[in-house]
């Protein structure tokens, strides 16, 4: 990723210990930087322990990359630099939310979102909800709104920014967009941002699960404004879209449809 969000040259490998299975499952197929991950984790074998305990199916893999190494106090910190800079958005969440926040990216105009859809008096879920950026523009028009996030200091995140906002008609839990923790059709509006694309048709089937015949799902999923695979998929799936700038980067598509009976 090397998104540079956040300089991590200061802190410390053990901040890998606040990831989730879904990260770790992540990092364990993602191969550009496997020689790094093999050398910093040789070098915290606690670290090494939480993967092969958080995602058992991955510990042949860690303890393969890891086998005779044996880093310098430099080459182990030359690796951990290399893989938390590779995964700098996952850091930025469990070190310091409030930083992304921040982003100069996440500033496009609410009415982005709400000339799309209207959230007055809906029930609402936004799924990977994150700092919420879809969240609060939802809460202030929802009956009620859901986020669901599985990163731990994300949700602890969402809940204290609800309490210092005012917003009393939120509700923050755990899930994810392959696995959502509610009934069948039980949100008048389904949305997700940035969270889109890694197994379309499984994440298609389950937000149109939870949502009512009639009720609007509303995807931001940050693909750049061209005909790439995630497009195309939506295309046939009957999804309208549209266009608009993230600011500092570039052109976007925003999708929405209304769910089928």
């Amino acid at each position: 990723m090397g998104l540079g969000w956040l300089d991590v040259k200061a802190l410390s490998f053990n901040w890998l210990l606040m990831l989730e299975k879904e990260h770790v499952l992540w990092i364990a197929k993602e191969s550009n930087y496997k020689e790094a991950l093999g050398t910093a984790l040789a070098a915290n074998p606690v670290v090494k322990w939480y993967f092969c305990n958080l995602a058992p199916e991955k510990r042949e893999f860690f303890e393969r990359i890891t086998q005779d190494k044996e880093p310098s106090p430099q080459e182990a910190r030359e690796a951990e630099i290399t893989v938390m800079e590779a995964i700098n958005d996952w850091i930025v969440y469990v070190f310091k939310p409030e930083r992304y926040d921040e982003l100069v990216f996440l500033k496009w105009d609410d009415s982005e979102l709400t000339s799309i859809v209207n959230f007055s008096d809906r029930r609402v879920l936004d799924i990977g909800a994150g700092t919420g950026r879809l969240t609060f523009v939802a809460a202030k028009e929802a009956r009620v709104v859901y986020a669901i996030e599985p990163v731990a200091n994300l949700r602890r995140y969402l809940k204290e920014k609800a309490m210092r906002l005012d917003v009393n008609n939120l509700y923050v839990c755990d899930g994810v967009l392959t696995d959502i923790p509610f009934e069948d059709a039980f949100f008048d509006i389904t949305m997700g941002g940035h969270v889109f694309g890694d197994e379309p048709e499984e994440e298609y089937k389950e937000m149109l699960r939870v949502t009512k015949p009639g009720g609007q799902i509303v995807l931001f999923p940050g693909n750049s404004d061209k005909d790439d695979e995630i497009h195309n998929f939506l295309i046939s799936k009957g999804f309208q879209w549209k266009r608009f700038e993230e600011p500092g980067d570039g052109m976007k598509r925003a999708y929405w449809k209304i769910a089928e009976d």
